[in-house]
């Protein structure tokens, strides 16, 4: 519960339109797109400024009141879970795209901004913002930034990271703080900006970015190569990249994935391969042309029994929306669909896929595997029923060997969805006990009373799912 001097507070920071104490308000944000958490806020608060955003996190870390950050919590890894309570900040009032520099080749924008908003309003002016997450409509810039989100353009043009210039953001103790800006080259300190992509709330409440932005590429052409077995698929993605050739997008379906798609969009995809490969280059029109070549020669070479170009922009639109579109399809199929990833180096996808089915069988799932090929960021998701306990022992048996299975063959616990509280128990696994205590270090520094998203990264036995209700 929230103390009653700090509630009239916050009420007469924000006004009392934008604080909700209520059970049906709180329960509206006592979950994000994470499977089996939940957890009740004391309070919901919707602040209109950063100055307003500034006094609240005073008054918090005046009580010891939690502050979780939140965008559209389209998140995977429970990260705008309230797993400790306390307040949970909406930034609905803080949804403006307050200026784009055609000079400078920045988009400054508040972190209420849809994803997909950027994009459109960018691409008006002939520029382009790559970061392209799964959820790209109704996902956050706060969010994308907090989760260092990826996508299906990562591979040549890479992450939210990569086109985050500038920030502004407040505190723990409520003082606000700028880092970066519109400049090409600035090494005048620690680089704040990337500690704070992908701290997912952690460290401070992100109010403000400024986003890198880049020429819309000349044209694009999209093919589809279809196989009969796993290892010639992969071969071909590493052939690729050998040779040079650095697509914008390389993607990955195993058939279980195909079918669900194909059943859900019914485009017409061939759902009796055992493996797809969705590959798009833009540029300039002769490099487009000479890549594209080049790629169909590979996946030939590779044994691919068939390999396609879309014949129109509409057929191409409609592949990259079937691919978007795997967890939905995927999530039709049962009451529960647990979205994991996992990335190793490209050279070890097959021996990562075929570890995925092997497990699969060893704990008797139904997991199916699609994601990023050409940066090795696969996700594999489990089917399941969260009324089912014994199976979902299972499911969490499963995924902490895939985990480990990825780490074994050089690669990580998460490309993109962030640590969050799914991913906590293995975080050391990864970064080693040197390397967690570097980020307590951090973490105590900036926010010594641990009212930043509290319960993230750190937390030793998250995996348990709990459900709390106040």
């Amino acid at each position: 519960m929230i103390d009653t001097k700090a509630k009239q507070q916050f009420i007469k920071i924000v006004g009392p339109e934008n604080y909700d104490d209520s059970k049906t308000g709180r329960l509206v944000y006592s979950y994000d797109a994470t499977p089996q958490f939940q957890s009740m806020p004391d309070a919901v608060i919707s602040p209109r400024n950063k100055e307003e955003i500034s006094e609240i996190v005073k008054v918090c870390n005046e009580y010891k009141i939690p502050i979780v950050p939140r965008g559209s919590g389209t998140n995977l890894c429970a990260g705008t879970c309230p797993t400790e309570g306390g307040v949970v900040l909406l930034f609905k009032h803080l949804n403006r795209i307050l200026e784009i520099d055609e000079e400078n080749l920045t988009i400054t924008v508040q972190p209420g901004v849809i994803t997909q908003e950027v994009t459109t309003a960018v691409e008006a002016k002939g520029l382009f913002y790559p970061p392209d997450p799964g959820s790209m409509k109704i996902s956050t810039i706060g969010g994308n930034i907090n989760e260092n989100s990826g996508g299906l353009r990562g591979l040549k043009y890479g992450v939210t990271r990569d086109y985050v210039m500038g920030l502004e953001a407040v505190l723990a103790n409520g003082e606000i703080i700028k880092t970066g800006g519109k400049l090409a080259k600035d090494v005048a300190g620690y680089d704040l900006t990337r500690l704070f992509v992908g701290s997912e709330g952690t460290l401070g409440i992100i109010t403000e970015a400024t986003l890198k932005l880049i020429p819309m590429p000349e044209t694009k052409e999209t093919i589809l190569a279809l196989y009969q077995d796993l290892e010639s698929a992969a071969k071909s993605v590493s052939k690729i990249i050998a040779s040079k050739i650095i697509p914008i997008t390389l993607e990955f379906l195993d058939q279980p994935t195909l079918e669900a798609v194909e059943a859900f969009a019914k485009i017409g995809l061939p759902t009796d391969a055992k493996a797809v490969l969705l590959i798009e280059q833009d540029g300039p029109a002769e490099i487009v042309k000479r890549d594209i070549a080049r790629i169909k020669e590979i996946c030939k070479e590779e044994n691919a029994v068939s390999v396609k170009s879309a014949e129109s922009e509409e057929e191409a639109e409609a592949l990259r929306t079937a691919r978007r579109a795997a967890l939905s399809a995927l999530a039709r199929l049962k009451p529960t669909t647990i979205l994991e990833d996992a990335t190793v180096p490209r050279s070890e996808i097959a021996n990562m896929v075929n570890a995925i089915g092997e497990i699969a069988k060893k704990y008797d799932l139904n997991i199916c595997t699609f994601g990023h090929a050409g940066d090795g960021n696969l996700h594999p998701t489990c089917l399941t029923d969260v009324r089912d306990r014994e199976e979902i022992e299972r499911v969490e048996k499963a995924f902490e060997e895939i985990f480990k299975k990825a780490i074994e063959l050089g690669g990580t616990i998460t490309g993109e969805h962030g640590v969050g509280v799914m991913k906590a128990p293995y975080l050391e696994m990864k970064l080693g006990a040197a390397g967690i205590a570097a980020m307590q270090a951090i973490k105590t520094g900036l926010d010594p009373n641990n009212i930043m998203n509290p319960g993230k990264m750190f937390a030793k036995d998250s995996r348990k799912r709990v459900v709390v209700s106040k």
